[in-house]
């Protein structure tokens, strides 16, 4: 077994990024179960709107209760983290 083996055995885990997980986990229960989707543009649109809530409206805990788009520099640059 070589150092290759080891990469791709455990590639894919929940523990390998919690971040992701913890958006997956929110976006699951807040989007994806409450709503019907009609039709492909009908999801793509519900799917569109919530994460532009997320992003732009919902304030978020971990940066000081304000939405993220408050962290984007106005030339579009994330800002560094404080």
């Amino acid at each position: 077994m070589d150092g290759r083996d080891l990469l791709w055995r455990d590639l894919g885990k929940p523990t390998d990024n919690a971040f992701i997980e913890a958006f997956n986990c929110r976006f699951r229960s807040k989007c994806l179960n409450t709503h019907r989707f009609l039709t492909l543009a009908d999801a793509r649109e519900k799917m569109e709107d919530w994460l532009r809530y997320y992003n732009h409206d919902r304030p978020h805990g971990a940066i000081g209760h304000k939405p993220p788009i408050t962290l984007q520099n106005s030339g579009g640059a994330a800002s560094p983290t404080p």
